[in-house]
């Protein structure tokens, strides 16, 4: 049994608007930004037992090989749970979207083979018991694969991103921040990264806060 018998609470996180939102946008996203290809990139070669952890609205689910045996999709906000349930129809593999936080997974110890967060880091209040949570219910050697928004490069945008994320930008994101140090974060967790590389999304045209991004690796040791 993978579940844990700790009391899930259904609406622990409550954005209603941003969620109609960001289905609309995220799912043009996957073309015009050029994010179709880093969640194929991201979820290459995985298998067995799987966690995704904010799976939003489902976009990574027809990105899993055929060798998961199955995942499970945790998602706390109800309208993005609702559009994951059927996103999850269409999969080809099996997914089973349960509500939950990243700070309180509502699975046992060691179940998963490997972990996917996908721009979760970003929006989570609290990433250090995230990750120990994470890091709770991968078994020993298991994978964490992750895609996150990071601190730009050139001092300028960084300081936008600041900026931006101490007033406006998380009111209006669902809790999103732009700056956060993903892969610092992760390393500090207990993980040991394999492999990263830095991305810009899009790639070309106008930098936006969110254009710094990296997709890595890591593993529990």
């Amino acid at each position: 049994m993978r579940l844990r018998s700790a009391k899930t609470h259904r609406d622990a996180v409550h954005h209603p608007v941003f969620a109609r939102y960001y289905a609309r946008v995220s799912v043009a996203a996957e073309t015009t930004a050029g994010i179709a290809p880093v969640r194929a990139e991201l979820l290459s070669g995985l298998s067995g037992q799987v966690i995704e952890i904010g799976a939003g609205n489902g976009l990574n689910f027809g990105h899993y090989p055929p060798t998961v045996r199955e995942v499970v999709a945790i998602e706390p906000e109800a309208t993005l749970r609702r559009l994951a349930v059927r996103s999850a129809l269409g999969a080809g593999v099996p997914v089973d979207v349960m509500p939950g936080t990243a700070e309180a997974l509502p699975v046992r110890d060691g179940a998963f083979d490997a972990a996917v967060i996908s721009l979760v880091l970003c929006t989570v209040r609290d990433v250090r018991q995230s990750l120990a949570e994470i890091r709770r219910v991968l078994r020993p050697g298991g994978e964490l694969r992750f895609f996150e928004h990071v601190r730009a490069g050139s001092r300028g945008m960084a300081a936008t991103q600041r900026v931006l994320d101490r007033t406006v930008w998380p009111l209006l994101t669902g809790g999103c921040h732009t700056s956060r140090d993903a892969t610092a974060a992760i390393e500090a967790a207990g993980f040991v990264v394999e492999a990263r590389r830095d991305i810009r999304i899009p790639e070309s045209g106008v930098r936006l806060p969110t254009s710094a991004c990296v997709v890595g690796v890591a593993r529990r040791p």
